[in-house]
């Protein structure tokens, strides 16, 4: 990894580095540059896998980011994350360690309980909310 002097340069000849192709709110062609056809072959086949995997960060990214921009863009994006942390195993020897797939849950969960309470509004339902008292 010693070629590669930070992780942007690693995805940007890897091919799965993200761009804004944008300016003066004309959009431009955002295809992924041509790479490494093979490392960004594999990347995007662990990324599909990822994307199927029960109870990971990943696989909850990957659908939080469909939702929002379309399937094949989330398979590359999920390919850079994976890309990411195998540049930082690799380079700092250190283990993996999923954060889980309640991690953006906790990390928002006042944006998350706000965003459900007006989409159950919305229904017309009438929602209060308290909390739940931790047994000892």
């Amino acid at each position: 990894m010693s070629v590669f002097q930070s992780v942007s340069q690693l995805a940007s000849w890897t091919g799965v580095c993200p761009g804004n192709n944008e300016s003066a709110g004309k959009r431009k062609s955002s295809r992924i540059p041509k790479g490494n056809v093979y490392l960004k072959t594999a990347l995007v086949e662990a990324a599909h896998a990822a994307a199927r995997t029960k109870g990971t960060y990943l696989r909850d990214k990957f659908h939080r980011l469909k939702a929002r921009r379309g399937y094949k863009r989330a398979v590359v994006a999920i390919g850079h994350k994976i890309l990411v942390s195998i540049y930082h195993m690799v380079s700092q020897n250190v283990s993996y360690n999923d954060l889980g797939d309640l991690y953006l849950d906790k990390l928002n969960q006042n944006h998350l309980t706000r965003n459900l309470v007006h989409r159950l509004e919305r229904l017309g339902y009438t929602v209060t909310l308290t909390l739940e008292q931790k047994a000892a």
